[in-house]
C-alpha cells in the first residue's frame, strides 16, 4: 500500500514557469489530508522552496523534506534534522583542482549558506538559481576547516556543464557522487548521498518501507530513488519529460510537467480517495 509520495521539484511537480499547478496543489492536498505523506524532494535548502511547502500546506508536525538531494532529512516546522551526511573540508580540493584546470565555475554549500569561490576563470551564476539562503564570494582557504559541507556545485550553461561531465577523472567519480540535478547544474555530492538514502532514512522513521513508496522524478538525479522504489515494490514513476534512463528505470510513466503528470497519475492510482 502506498502511503509516501515523493516528488522532485523542477521538471517534474513544477511547470516551465517554476509554479505547481491548482490541478497538482489540489490533488497532493487532498492525499495529505488523508494521512498520506507528501514529502518534497529537492537539491535545495528548505528555506529555498518555502513558498511551494506552504502551497501544499505541508506544515503539519509530522511533514518533512529531503533536501541537499538527500544529504539532509528534515521536519518541516521544527527545522530539526533526522538525518545528515555531509563532506569534509578537505573533500572539496580534489574537484577545485579539476574545475580551476577546465575553467569551469565552483560553488560550495554547507547546510545554511552558499559560497562562490573566487579566482575561478568562469563567474558562476548559482546565485540565480537558488533564493532564500545566505550567499557569499571566498576563496578556497577561507573556508570554515571545521564546517560540514552538503554538496559542491558547477552550475552553466549546458555546453559547459556537458564538457564539465564528460571529462570527470576517474578518482573524482570513485570518490564523490556525481549527478546532473539540471541542465545547468553539475553537482558533486558525498558519495553514499541520494533521494534515496534520505527517504530510506524517512521511512524507517515512520515505520515503513519501499513498499509503501510512490516517487515521481525526471533527471539524473532521480534515479536512486526510482530504482529504490521499483526495487522495493513501491512505484516509480517517470515523467514523459524524463530522461531516457528515468523512463527505462520506472515502473510507471506519466504525463509531462506541463501536463500536470504528478496529478494525471495521482487522481488514476487513488481514484476511491479523490
Amino acid at each position: 500500500m502506498i502511503k509516501l509520495i515523493a516528488l522532485d521539484m523542477d521538471n517534474t511537480l513544477l511547470n516551465s514557469k517554476k509554479e505547481i499547478s491548482e490541478r497538482n496543489t489540489t490533488v497532493l492536498k487532498k492525499l495529505h489530508d488523508q494521512g498520506i505523506k507528501v514529502v518534497l524532494c529537492t537539491g535545495r535548502p528548505i528555506n529555498a522552496i518555502w513558498n511551494y511547502i506552504e502551497q501544499l500546506g505541508l506544515t503539519e508536525a509530522d511533514d518533512y523534506t529531503i533536501t541537499f538531494n538527500g544529504g539532509l532529512v528534515i521536519n518541516n516546522t521544527t527545522k530539526e534534522s533526522l538525518f545528515r551526511l555531509g563532506m569534509s573540508y578537505d573533500k572539496l580540493k580534489p574537484v577545485y583542482d579539476y574545475a580551476k584546470a577546465g575553467h569551469f565555475p565552483m560553488n560550495v554549500l554547507n547546510f545554511s549558506e552558499v559560497f562562490e569561490l573566487t579566482g575561478m576563470d568562469t563567474p558562476s551564476y548559482y546565485s540565480h538559481v537558488i533564493h532564500n539562503i545566505a550567499y557569499h564570494k571566498a576563496a578556497l582557504d577561507d573556508l570554515p576547516k571545521d564546517d560540514l559541507y552538503s554538496k559542491i556545485i558547477m552550475s552553466a550553461q549546458p555546453e559547459v556543464l556537458d564538457r564539465a561531465e564528460q571529462n570527470v577523472p576517474e578518482d573524482i567519480q570513485n570518490d564523490y557522487h556525481v549527478t546532473r540535478s539540471q541542465p545547468v547544474v553539475l553537482e558533486y555530492l558525498p558519495p553514499k548521498v541520494d533521494k534515496a538514502l534520505g527517504l530510506e532514512k524517512l521511512l524507517q522513521h515512520f515505520g515503513m518501507t519501499f513498499a509503501n513508496l510512490m516517487t515521481f522524478g525526471d533527471g539524473d538525479n532521480d534515479l536512486g530513488m526510482t530504482k529504490a522504489a521499483v526495487a522495493g515494490n513501491g512505484l516509480g514513476v517517470a515523467m514523459a519529460n524524463s530522461i531516457q534512463a528515468m523512463k527505462d528505470a520506472a515502473n510507471v510513466h506519466t504525463s509531462s510537467n506541463d501536463d500536470d503528470g504528478v496529478a494525471d497519475y495521482l487522481e488514476k492510482y487513488f481514484a476511491t480517495k479523490l
